[in-house]
């Protein structure tokens, strides 16, 4: 293809020619990292690198699974941004600690309950929810075992209804 343009006296895009990538969106959850560093080059992208490390240091969460785009082009970001990035990374380690505690057989499958929780089991799930909050930064609901039990049953019977539909 890059033949076929240059035969025909064409100028490839700028993405081919100054950053050596292909033309996408600019920060792609799909993008390889060498394409992301690519994204991070173009001064035209600086800001939407920061407003999406900006969401990863809010949420805890990745860009992609794992790889953090505040690690892609650091440079870009302030020593404040920076710092929250680290603190991010902390909090979403505590958040995938807690999270690891929940049994398997507690697990939603396609989005619904398959089993109600023991009181002990509820007790527990209502701690794991405390703790991913705090280190989230967001409030939640059903923070005891009454209410966790009482979330799973609701939960249940929608799912048994939409079946029956």
């Amino acid at each position: 293809m890059l033949d076929y343009i240059r035969q025909r006296g064409a100028v490839l895009h700028e993405a081919y020619r100054i950053y050596g990538s292909s033309p996408s969106c600019a920060f792609c959850v799909l993008a390889s990292r060498g394409d992301l560093q690519a994204a991070a080059r173009c001064e035209d992208n600086a800001a939407i690198y920061r407003e999406l490390v900006g969401l990863e240091v809010r949420s805890t969460f990745s860009f992609q699974g794992g790889q953090w785009l505040a690690d892609v082009a650091p440079g870009l970001l302030d020593a404040p941004l920076r710092a929250k990035v680290e603190e991010a990374k902390e909090r979403a380690a505590r958040r995938q600690a807690a999270e690891m505690e929940i049994p398997a057989h507690l697990l939603y499958e396609a989005g619904w309950p398959v089993c109600m929780p023991t009181a002990s089991e509820a007790r527990h799930l209502a701690s794991v929810r405390r703790r991913v909050a705090e280190a989230a930064g967001i409030s939640a609901d059903c923070l005891d075992g009454d209410a966790v039990t009482a979330r799973y049953a609701a939960l249940m019977s929608q799912r048994e209804q939409r079946r029956a539909a």
